[in-house]
């Protein structure tokens, strides 16, 4: 049973990471993936890195989609980063809000994802396949589940085509978030987004940051197997492995890994659901 992927990256810092992300895409470009995203720091300190990220994924045959985040941007400067993506052949956008630089006041044209979505698609029209971000856990900065819904059927009305998930380690979470959200008429796919475990302590220190939930079991095991990385490893691939069956078994439409800038994880949960 094949099932379409996706890939995210960061934008190395380094000319080493530069050549170390490059031999792990060319590992799991076997798997054919739709495309590849690659982030944005917070307040576009990024932007360079990823859009040569961008740049080298499309030189290598394979579609590339750039995250885009508007906090601090004006229509002016969207305008001119909407025609540079164009011109380089870039076909589909992540469309975020963005975080909050430190200190940083709520200054800057747009103040949702859902008003640079609508921005994007009255500049572009179909120019783009916009991607909006889906929170099935719920945004860790919103007011309520019911408030966090809202702004992601806000997104969808504004023009967007499908979302992608932050990543869960509970499947009724994503189930019970598309139900809810397509009641209310917001219809696109929504693509999981599937965190492996390699780290316990990244995975710990990730969640904390995003909200996203670590299952009590889950979390105890880890701590239980202390420093054994092989440990670790192992139960993390029998874990993701499992979440990523359930997933397919109840319909979802594709699978979105946050690679970390590695392989060896993806490939080998890829192989176990033989996806390749």
């Amino acid at each position: 049973m094949g099932l379409p992927v996706s890939f995210e990256f960061f934008p190395p810092k380094t000319p080493e990471g530069v050549e170390k992300l490059r031999a792990v895409r060319q590992q799991l470009y076997p798997l054919k993936p739709e495309f590849c995203s690659v982030t944005y720091g917070a307040g576009g300190s990024t932007q360079e890195g990823t859009f040569n990220t961008v740049r080298d994924i499309l030189a290598e045959s394979v579609p590339a989609a750039s995250h885009f985040s508007c906090i601090g941007a004006t229509k002016a400067s969207v305008r001119e980063q909407l025609a540079t993506l164009k011109a380089m052949g870039v076909k589909r956008l992540v469309a975020l809000r963005g975080d909050l630089p430190s200190g940083y006041g709520a200054g800057g044209e747009f103040h949702y994802a859902s008003d640079l979505v609508s921005f994007i698609r009255s500049e572009t029209g179909d120019d783009f396949h916009i991607e909006v971000a889906a929170y099935p856990e719920v945004h860790p900065q919103a007011k309520s589940p019911e408030s966090d819904l809202q702004a992601y059927v806000t997104k969808v009305r504004a023009g967007a085509h499908s979302a992608i998930t932050q990543y869960f380690y509970n499947s009724d979470a994503y189930f019970r978030f598309v139900d809810d959200a397509y009641k209310l008429g917001a219809d696109v796919p929504v693509v999981p987004g599937i965190m492996p475990i390699t780290s316990s302590t990244q995975l710990m220190r990730f969640s904390d940051a995003s909200g996203a939930e670590i299952p009590r079991w889950i979390r105890l095991r880890l701590q239980a197997f202390g420093d054994d990385t092989a440990s670790i490893k192992a139960f993390g691939l029998d874990v993701v492995t499992d979440l990523c069956d359930q997933l397919r078994n109840g319909g979802v439409p594709a699978l979105h890994f946050y690679t970390m800038n590695q392989s060896v994880a993806t490939l080998e949960i890829a192989k176990r659901l033989q996806l390749s």
